[in-house]
């Protein structure tokens, strides 16, 4: 990996069923340099995914971190918290595939993870594929600026 490439900041949340998980993937940062800012939560006590999925948003949208990794139990309350911000392209990840897709294809800026289906090995390698594939652009940017509209 190329260390300057990561002048990007990462923001990283979970709630209580995506602690673990969330845990493990900010050690695997720190072996890899990564800067990284935690939102939450600390525990393993009941929390809501939705605090700290706003928390994360927020940052990417004050533009405090870059990009993001959020994990609650299905991925999907975070996933679907996340998407309610603009400038967040959150994409529910489970496979190496779907996140080099969400990168190529949707831009996506966090990557939302399952953290009671998903082992830790697999979430490193998707850590890797989020944080080094790039958007392709081209045809998939009129899509990708679809997303995000005012009303």
């Amino acid at each position: 990996m190329e260390t300057d490439q990561y002048l990007i900041k990462i923001g990283l949340a979970s709630d209580h069923a995506g602690f673990e998980l969330k845990e493990h993937i900010r050690i695997y940062l720190d072996t890899k340099d990564i800067p990284y800012i935690d939102y939450g939560t600390y525990t393993t006590e009941s929390a809501s995914y939705a605090s700290y999925g706003h928390k994360l948003a927020e940052a990417i949208e004050e533009e405090e971190v870059q990009a993001g990794i959020a994990v609650c139990g299905s991925g999907n309350g975070i996933n679907m918290t996340l998407n309610k911000h603009q400038h967040v392209r959150s994409a529910l990840c489970w496979n190496e595939e779907i996140i080099r897709l969400a990168r190529q294809h949707n831009n996506a800026n966090v990557m939302a993870l399952p953290g009671r289906f998903l082992a830790p090995d697999l979430a490193e390698k998707m850590t890797d594929i989020f944080l080094n594939t790039p958007f392709e652009g081209g045809r998939h940017q009129a899509r990708v600026d679809a997303i995000s509209w005012d009303c």
